[in-house]
């Protein structure tokens, strides 16, 4: 794709709800500074932004862009105001699932929600979960951030009545490497009513718990 090559999709809000997101791992930087321009002072959301980009980019577009290094994601314009309630939770099995945990709350944060974090609540340590289990259950929509065997969200499966959007992430080693093992457990799962999304895919899993709570 090349620069001249570029056609936003301005329309996709009326159509969907959510605008267009930028992709940007496999964009040039010249590439990502073209989609800026175009969008004017269109608020616009940057995914997968890697940090070597991002310092590349001109002064005058940094300096217009929020840009969070753990999540790779950039936010550019004015936002909508922040909700003061929050109605979903975002829940990552160890430390090692937050970057992609950030994105999803990321995504949630420049569409107006609010979420609640928890993080490091795996079932290697159950009393880590039971701690906070009368929060989580107060919460509509979970999404769930798990590498490994992804035993977390068979687990919440079993004790919460919320609905669960699952995102298996790529943390694990050996047989675990990739993510496939963690998203073959979820899907695997026999807790019933379990939604999954693609391996390390926060920003889809955002995306779903917006159009459930739209409609």
């Amino acid at each position: 794709m090349t620069v001249e090559q570029i056609f936003l999709d301005t329309r996709r809000k009326e159509r969907i709800g959510m605008p267009e997101a930028i992709l940007c791992g496999a964009k040039t930087v010249a590439q990502i500074e073209e989609i800026l321009r175009q969008s004017r002072d269109e608020p616009r959301l940057l995914t997968r932004l890697p940090k070597e980009h991002y310092i590349q980019l001109s002064k005058s577009c940094r300096s217009k862009l929020d840009y969070d290094d753990e999540s790779q994601t950039a936010f550019w314009g004015v936002l909508p105001e922040l909700e003061s309630k929050a109605c979903i939770g975002v829940i990552s099995a160890g430390t090692s699932d937050v970057p992609v945990a950030k994105e999803c709350t990321r995504v949630l944060q420049f569409h107006g929600k609010a979420s609640r974090q928890f993080i490091d609540v795996g079932v290697a340590g159950l009393w880590r979960l039971e701690s906070c289990l009368d929060e989580i259950r107060d919460l509509p929509v979970l999404v769930v951030v798990a590498g490994m065997d992804a035993a977390l969200v068979s687990v919440l499966g079993g004790l919460v009545g919320s609905t669960i959007i699952a995102v298996p992430t790529s943390v694990g080693y050996g047989v675990a490497s990739g993510g496939e093992c963690a998203l073959r457990a979820i899907l695997a799962s026999c807790a019933p009513g379990i939604c999954a999304v693609n391996i390390d895919n926060g920003y889809g899993a955002a995306c779903a718990a917006l159009r459930i709570l739209t409609n």
